[in-house]
This record gives structure tokens, sequence and C-alpha cells, in this order.
């Protein structure tokens, strides 16, 4: 099968929209199938990594603000693409921009169309500018509703699709590298050098910007016994550095170091309440720690409240403050929970998520074979 992945972001960026189509294209070139992806080009002189197939790259620009976001600009490069590659599926990553000229193409083309949800705009519409909710949904509709299926990450991102009219959704979760992200990477020295005077290490993984709510955190770095470690990057980090009094910034960490870094921590807390997923959940529960996030969203799906960590009500600073707490005081169950953690994703690999995907793609086809004939 020859697929293009028009993706708004894919490595060396960090971020979840990446690291999925990243996954996607490995694991399309594992199984035999022809990937090709087309992203936003990256700033000159950054490298641009290891791919597992051809990228090719589009005319970008920075996000105003928010310079680690880059916005494709319009390019002819993306229908020769679409068209050279003789795609038989065009795969469309989080499509906003790019997406929506790969859709575009696609259906002049004649072409099957797979597009995945991942990013909450309306979220971020109220984080970022306090309205346009409304605008946000009209654009998730016309971007998805001309797509042949679309994928959401959860069960809740399938109900907010079907809520606000769009159709022809299906679940597709996500993947965990089990191999990467594993318990027997904790590491003693890192926790020394990380918490000299023995303190129990609680993290949050994650880019650091106003939507993802870090500064929730404020209230742990108060509990005596317990030191703050927040790895990301970000616009928020000023302001975060300033909130968080005595927390470890690491920067952004990728790769083994992010995974013995996760490994390491006795408590994860994610803080954002506009996750359609939520990966970094899911690999701190790959590394046997215990999770303390937000009731809403991707989380539902992932944290089973009792049993591999602690569901808080969205936004509440306390709420975060005693779950924390109450695991923090009670090794057994940080313990019980993290092993329980583990078990839980161990079936949850990108090579089984990915046949998964395959499966999607394969019914699509036959979908249109049918109607064509």
């Amino acid at each position: 099968m020859r697929v293009v992945i028009v993706t708004e972001s894919f490595p060396p960026d960090v971020n979840g929209v990446a690291h999925c189509a990243l996954q996607t294209a490995r694991h399309l070139a594992a199984r035999g199938h022809d990937p090709l992806v087309l992203a936003p080009a990256v700033p000159a002189g950054t490298p641009d990594g290891d791919a597992p197939c051809p990228v090719v790259r589009i005319p970008s620009l920075p996000l105003p603000g928010y310079p680690q976001v880059r916005v494709a600009l319009p390019s002819r490069r993306v229908a020769a693409a679409i068209a050279d590659h003789r795609a038989d599926l065009v795969h469309l990553a989080s499509p906003f921009v790019l997406g929506v000229r790969g859709m575009t193409v696609a259906a002049r083309l004649g072409l099957p169309a797979v597009a995945v949800y991942q990013t909450d705009l309306a979220g971020y519409a109220r984080t970022y500018v306090g309205a346009g909710e409304s605008a946000a949904w009209r654009r998730l509709r016309a971007v998805h509703g001309a797509a042949d299926r679309t994928l959401a990450p959860s069960t809740a991102a399938v109900r907010d699709l079907e809520r606000h009219g769009v159709a022809r959704v299906r679940l597709w979760p996500r993947g965990v590298d089990t191999r990467r992200f594993r318990p027997g990477l904790r590491d003693e020295a890192l926790r020394r050098e990380l918490a000299p005077g023995g303190e129990l290490l609680v993290g949050y993984v994650g880019r650091l910007a106003p939507e993802k709510r870090v500064e929730l955190l404020a209230g742990v770095c108060g509990l005596p016994g317990v030191r703050v470690v927040v790895v990301g990057d970000g616009p928020s980090e000023g302001t975060l550095r300033a909130a968080l009094p005595g927390a470890v910034f690491l920067g952004r960490r990728t790769g083994g170091d992010l995974a013995r870094i996760f490994a390491s921590l006795d408590v994860f807390v994610h803080t954002g309440p506009h996750e359609t997923f939520c990966q970094t959940v899911q690999e701190a529960m790959a590394g046997g720690v215990p999770v303390v996030a937000p009731a809403a969203g991707g989380p539902l799906d992932l944290v089973d409240h009792g049993r591999t960590g602690l569901l808080v009500a969205p936004h509440d600073p306390d709420a975060v403050r005693t779950a924390v707490s109450a695991l923090a005081g009670d090794p057994d169950l940080r313990a019980a929970y993290g092993r329980t953690a583990r078990a839980t994703v161990e079936g949850r690999t990108w090579a089984v998520v990915g046949d998964r995907l395959i499966d999607h793609y394969g019914e699509v086809l036959r979908e249109r074979t049918a109607v064509a004939a």
C-alpha cells in the first residue's frame, strides 16, 4: 500500500502529533508498505532526524509567540508529492493547515483520506483567546467531514466529535514503546542528583504552555519531602520557574534519557485538561510509575482510578496536591499502582496499534471500491 502521511508536525519536533506520525511511518515501512511524509520545513541547520521513509518538507514559518510550532505555507509541492508517490490513500495527521491542503489534493485525485484527530482546538481557543470555540468546531467539522474516516484517540474524543456533528468517527488509540519505557531503567544516581535530600520525585513531562496548566503543581512544591521535576520547554517556562519554587527544570529530553527520567520518578502528574489522548501518561505507566491526571479527555481511558493512579477534578490545584500527598505517604500503594500500570500498557505497543491502523486503511479502501462498483 502506498500511503502519503500529511502531518502538521514531524521530528525533530517533539510533540504528540510528530511522535505519532513518526511511529505510523515506521510501522508502515516495517510491514512492507510504502509511506511518504509531507511535513512543514524545519529551521535551516536543524538536523532532520532519522526518518524511516522519504520526507518532503513544505516551506513554513514559526507561529508568532510560539516558535516551536511551524505553519506550512501554500505550496505546489503538496499536490506534486502526492501525485508522484502514486498514493493509494492519504493519511492526515491532526489536519488543520497543511492537512487541509492534503485533503483538497486527495479529493481532486479521487483518493481516500483518513484523518487523525489529535488536537483539541476548541480547548486551545478557550485557553488562548477566551472565545472562538464555535469557530474551531466549524473548522474541525469541515476538515474531518471531508475525510472517508476520522480516527479519534480516546472515547472522550469520539464523543466530542460526534456531539459536534463529525460523522464516520472510529476509535484508534496510541501505542507506547514498552521496550524503551520500562521500570528497569530506574536510576538511583539520577534520583540522588535530583533529590539530594532523598525527597520523593514528582514529575511532569510535556510542553510548557498555558493549556497544560503546569502551574497547578505549585501546591505540590510546598509538600514536605517532595521535589517537583519538570521536563519540557515552551513559552510558559519563565512564568513557571517563578510559580514553582524549588522545582527542577530539566528542559527538553528525548529517547533513552527521557525513559530513564520517567522510570526514576515516584509519581507522575499531568495537569492539562484538554488532552485528546495524553501520551506521557502512557509512557509513565510503561515505566511503572503511578499517575495523577485530570478526569477529563484522554486520561479517562488510560488511568484506572484506584488501580493505576488517581483521577482528580480538572483545574483544581487542591485536588492535585491532595492526590500527590496521598501517594507520597503510602509507598506500598505507589508500588502497587506502578505494577498495575505497567501490566495495563504491555498490550498497547505501537505494533499492535499500527496493525489496527492498517485495518482501518483496508476498510476505507474496500468501502471506496464498493461505492465505485
